[in-house]
């Protein structure tokens, strides 16, 4: 097991689950009567040829679960792992988020290969809902919907349904590899940053004013977080922030942190709780390769200056990229095995939260967690049934009490908002100030 994966199951308690998902809406074919969803479901039953990684729980010591290493379950029951749900009447989208908050707040059991998939039916438009969960500790956010993608369709006439547990062809072996090596090489870089390498780092984060941990400031997103969560979900038009960034010559992601920093200012003024200083966003950065295995952890993170002390978006916008470009900088020129241990160091304060009353002690490393992850860019189908909208929905951590995760879709991009039941009133606000925040960044750049 990589230190980081043995993190993530450290640090997980009831108030603080650590698993990433995703829930996916599709449009059934023409012709799909009521019992669509139970053949989906039943189908998916019938995909018993299950992956490794979907067969790997924590090891046990003497009956004790321990977080040092993995073993395989040999009889995995799908029964269990993979169940269908109905939404009540009158089966609205408010309803099957409120279905997917509750599902998103359960702990995995681990004494189970840790994945659930849930088909749920009962939308009154007739769509599809498939969420579905993986502790962090088997996947990030990449390699997750990397999974799922890859067992849907490309072809709408093809009525097979392939489940993400199904192994590909001749992958378990190089995957067994794969980690092996990932956990070697994070050990030995964590041990091997020495001094020559923590002068680079410290050189880097110093000279070229790299975001540090611990320089943001407090705000009502960085409390003590509860085990109950709330989940929030809506797609734009992904050619709306194409012609920001065209026009504006960022990238698209830097468009995408200026949108949700216009949101966060909105909504924390509505609040009367604006910190007089930036808000700082943790940005996962994939380091990942076609030659990686799939499942594990390879992501690096960057902390970005959202600059939300500045009125003006276009002003915002400009400060996001250079905060962005200097920080991806910074970690490129580290090899990869040591941009994931920098990264380790950057998010340990964040793990350390979890311990009673540090977060409340210590003053937050970040105040959000933003991230991109990459989709798809043609149609997908399950059995037939094209896919609609990919919500990502990842993680809370005490003190970190808001996750705003987005993935593409076709023509649209989809975002999955996580919160803290307690800790963010009123989330789905958020969503109406992140349309707020679009507009005045297309306004902001002649649009």
């Amino acid at each position: 097991m990589s230190p980081v994966d043995a993190l993530f199951l450290s640090a997980e308690s009831r108030e603080h689950p650590l698993h990433v998902g995703a829930l996916q809406l599709f449009q059934p074919p023409k012709g799909a009567g009521r019992a669509f969803a139970r053949e989906v479901h039943r189908a998916m039953l019938e995909c018993s040829d299950i992956a490794p990684l979907f067969r790997r729980r924590p090891s046990s010591f003497h009956g004790a679960l321990t977080n040092l290493g993995w073993t395989h379950d040999d009889d995995v029951d799908l029964g269990y792992h993979v169940r269908r749900s109905a939404l009540p009447a009158p089966g609205r989208v408010r309803d099957l988020l409120e279905l997917t908050s509750r599902l998103h707040a359960n702990l995995l059991d681990r004494h189970r290969p840790l994945w659930e998939t849930h088909v749920i039916e009962g939308l009154r438009d007739g769509r599809l809902a498939v969420y579905s969960k993986m502790h962090h500790a088997l996947v990030d956010g990449v390699s997750g919907l990397t999974l799922m993608r890859r067992s849907l369709n490309t072809d709408p006439d093809d009525a097979a349904v392939r489940a993400t547990w199904t192994p590909a062809p001749r992958r378990g072996r190089r995957e067994s590899r794969g980690l092996l090596q990932q956990a070697g090489s994070v050990v030995g870089s964590l041990a091997g940053l020495g001094p020559s390498t923590l002068r680079l780092a410290r050189a880097a984060l110093v000279e070229q004013q790299l975001t540090l941990p611990f320089g943001t400031p407090r705000s009502m997103l960085n409390v003590p977080v509860g085990g109950a969560r709330r989940c929030a979900a809506q797609s734009w038009e992904l050619d709306r922030v194409k012609e920001i960034k065209d026009v504006a010559g960022v990238s698209l992601n830097d468009v995408v942190l200026a949108m949700c920093a216009g949101a966060l200012r909105g909504y924390l003024d509505e609040y009367d709780a604006l910190p007089d200083t930036p808000l700082v966003a943790m940005v996962p950065v994939s380091l990942r390769n076609e030659r990686d295995a799939p499942g594990g952890n390879m992501v690096g993170a960057v902390l970005c200056n959202l600059a939300t002390h500045l009125d003006d978006p276009a002003e915002r916008l400009h400060a996001i990229h250079t905060s962005m470009r200097d920080n991806k900088q910074v970690l490129s020129q580290l090899p990869r095995a040591q941009a994931l241990a920098l990264s380790l160091l950057l998010l340990s304060p964040a793990a350390l939260n979890t311990l009673p009353g540090l977060a409340r002690a210590t003053p937050p490393p970040f105040n959000v967690c933003i991230s991109n992850v990459p989709g798809v860019a043609e149609p997908r189908y399950l059995n037939g049934a094209r896919l609609l909208g990919n919500y990502p929905m990842s993680l809370t951590l005490n003190g970190q009490a808001l996750n705003i995760t987005l993935t593409s879709t076709e023509d649209s991009l989809d975002f999955g908002l996580v919160g803290c039941r307690r800790g963010i009133p009123h989330l789905q606000r958020l969503l109406s100030h992140l349309e707020t925040s679009l507009k005045e960044l297309q306004r902001a750049v002649g649009l």
